[in-house]
């Protein structure tokens, strides 16, 4: 069996319309049989391979589907490469290529799935590779040794991860895309031999349809969802989004709420997507955390839900609290941009945000006292959001695109 072959056995490959032998078979520069047979006049046709562990949830696979529709959209191939997950069927239904390959994992298969990965390079001949996670990266990195001609090497550095050889590699792309001027600051501390020209900011965005300014949900929608969780009718309420994890400051919502209550104010609190498989534990220390302080009545955890926008437009405020500075705070702009208020600490991208767009919602990182204060203040008289025109998804796809076209333009 040739080299090729036995690089294949190795692929667990999902794609749109043929099986994968018989599309990297075909002349790579032929298009797909579901795409345009006559592409238009203008910049080159590119082929773009995406790698990322997963492709179940987050914010790393949220982007990677969002370039993934914009490159289709604008004619050219779009190709991802992961160890699956649920987000794959919509990733091919939005017209990419697939290819289920283990590039998360570390294990005694990683050599031969780097040989599988550079074999998949050669055949699919790719203008550019974006690597969105570190072994991802190192493993397209070892891949392409030798490689004549190299494809064009874009790292997105999406976390804050902690220094060092290993996350080294996600500021050792030919362009290194920050999500945030954070996430960029981060890397020049601690990457100082990088020059500065590499970085490239490209804030995550939102549809900002998704979020109107002044959203109202429907007279059944709030009926449902208070019959669903009557402790949270009648009161001032308080919305924290985010996974169930002690990083993302629940325990410091709960105390938040019980000084409201102590100091008069009739609130409510809501940790939105926190109740997740796995976390009883977790959410039972929650909840007696909430019982101590005489507020579980007020208290409701739920699943992460859909309908995110409604719960949002029914809140008083939304709360981000993660005590891990984080490199974006995609709900912060959610919120704000419907109108909402929010308050969090004053740090990593979620600082950058609050102060940018809503100053009066930022206090210091880990100051109870302060973030009493605050949320009383603007809940008796809350400063009105300012409406913004930035931060959109269609922002963040074209600036994505264009740094493709330009650098696939200067390679020639």
């Amino acid at each position: 069996m040739r080299a090729a072959s036995v690089a294949v056995a190795t692929l667990h490959l999902r794609t749109p319309e043929r099986e994968l032998h018989t599309m990297l078979e075909a002349d790579p520069g032929q298009p797909l049989p579901d795409e345009p047979i006559e592409q238009p006049a203008g910049p080159k046709r590119l082929t773009v391979l995406q790698l990322l562990p997963r492709l179940d949830a987050g914010g790393v696979e949220r982007s990677t589907l969002e370039i993934g529709r914009a490159l289709v959209a604008d004619g050219h191939r779009s190709w991802v490469v992961s160890g699956g997950g649920r987000l794959v069927a919509q990733l091919e239904k939005e017209r990419s290529s697939h290819i289920e390959l283990k590039i998360g994992a570390k294990s005694l298969a990683t050599p031969a799935r780097i040989f599988a990965l550079r074999w998949l390079i050669r055949e699919v001949k790719p203008d550019i590779v974006h690597a969105r996670s570190r072994l991802p990266a190192w493993m397209a990195l070892a891949a392409m040794i030798g490689l004549r001609p190299r494809p064009i090497f874009i790292t997105t550095a999406h976390g804050l991860n902690s220094p060092g050889r290993y996350s080294a590699i996600m500021a050792r792309g030919d362009r290194v895309i920050c999500v945030s001027r954070t996430v960029r600051d981060y890397l020049r501390q601690h990457y100082p031999q990088v020059p500065d020209e590499r970085y490239v900011v490209i804030p995550r965005g939102i549809e900002p349809d998704a979020f109107p300014r002044g959203h109202q949900p429907t007279p059944a929608w709030r009926e449902d969802f208070f019959r669903s969780h009557p402790q949270l009718a009648g009161g001032r309420l308080l919305t924290l989004p985010g996974r169930g994890t002690r990083l993302k400051g629940h325990a410091q919502a709960i105390e938040l709420l019980a000084g409201l209550v102590a100091r008069g104010v009739d609130a409510r609190l809501l940790l939105l997507g926190a109740d997740e498989a796995g976390r009883q534990r977790y959410l039972a220390g929650l909840r007696a955390q909430a019982r101590a302080a005489g507020v579980e009545d007020r208290l409701v955890i739920t699943p992460p839900r859909a309908d995110v926008a409604e719960v949002y437009a029914i809140s008083d405020l939304v709360l981000q609290l993660s005590s891990k500075p984080e490199a974006f705070g995609r709900t912060v702009i959610e919120a704000l941009h419907m109108g909402v208020p929010v308050l969090g600490f004053e740090h990593g991208g979620v600082g950058e945000l609050l102060r940018e767009l809503y100053p009066a919602g930022a206090v210091p990182l880990g100051d109870g006292a302060a973030l009493l204060d605050a949320a009383q203040r603007l809940l008796a008289s809350a400063v009105q959001v300012a409406p913004f025109e930035g931060y959109r998804l269609a922002d963040m796809q074209r600036a994505t695109l264009d740094l493709y076209a330009e650098l696939a333009a200067a390679r020639g």
